[in-house]
């Protein structure tokens, strides 16, 4: 039964991933519709959400302080943003070039400032 608890557990991961890429496409990026109303399979950019390069920018802006991460220059290529179901491949394993990092506020380093 830990196959079923370990599946169970990377498909509430990936539940969760996909809802607050869906938010941040919509607060963040102004994405004109309901999160729950994102296609997870069309295209970020052109046809699909019509996402333009200086939504670029603000889309790994949005992921890394969304998910804690920190993207090195040309750790990933376009493809890694290519639809919602690729952002959140990318930042529930994200690639050599990005680093996870603790957030802003977290407690450990209230701890050390305190």
């Amino acid at each position: 039964m830990e196959m079923g608890d370990s599946l169970r557990a990377h498909l509430a991961r990936r539940e969760e991933a996909l809802t607050r890429v869906r938010h941040m496409l919509v607060e963040r990026l102004r994405v004109p519709l309901p999160p729950e109303r994102i296609d997870l399979d069309a295209p970020l950019f052109g046809t699909g959400l019509a996402l333009d390069s200086v939504d670029a920018v603000e889309l790994v802006v949005a992921i890394e302080a969304e998910f804690s991460l920190q993207f090195s220059e040309g750790a990933v290529g376009p493809s890694a943003f290519r639809t919602v179901h690729s952002v959140v491949e990318l930042v529930l394993d994200p690639p050599e070039g990005i680093t996870r990092v603790e957030p802003a506020d977290s407690p450990i380093e209230e701890a050390e400032a305190g």
